[in-house]
């Protein structure tokens, strides 16, 4: 690499990790299920997991991980999966004894977001149906962006 090169990348990668960095050592809290900020799944999406662990063994007792990713084709993307653990910086969201984590730094781009399980003829899927961090997206619900 050259050295201009490196002298004009090293301040952005160091104010990338800062950020990185504060928004890892905020503290963690638990957001209480009636705050603007909190995450809500439809009836639907608890149906839906609900039958997911009496149907399969493997499932039980797992919760529903939510995190963004950079990729899609908006710039972000939804990824959803069954986790059995909850880390240290989860945010944790419970209704009717169903369980939602969020990593800490996902959370902040999906703050009052709404989750539900939908039935397609092209797929079944959990579905991010509403975020208010979003301003824009692409038509399979799969991929956002933010300001």
């Amino acid at each position: 690499m050259s050295r201009s090169l490196l002298r004009r990348i090293t301040p952005l990668v160091h104010s990338r990790i800062q950020w990185n960095q504060k928004l890892l050592s905020s503290a963690v809290e638990e957001v209480p299920s009636e705050s603007p900020d909190a995450i809500r799944m439809t009836e639907n999406c608890i149906r839906r997991l609900k039958q997911l662990h009496a149907k399969e063994s493997s499932a039980q007792g797992k919760m529903l991980r939510l995190s963004v990713e950079t990729g899609g084709c908006s710039g972000f993307q939804y990824v959803f999966l069954l986790d059995d653990k909850k880390n240290a910086d989860d945010r944790l969201f419970e209704k009717d004894g169903v369980k939602l984590v969020v990593d800490n730094i996902s959370y902040d781009f999906v703050k009052g977001a709404t989750i539900d399980y939908v039935e397609e003829l092209i797929r079944s899927a959990f579905l991010v149906v509403t975020n208010p961090n979003a301003v824009g997206g692409c038509s399979c619900k799969s991929s956002f962006m933010v300001n």
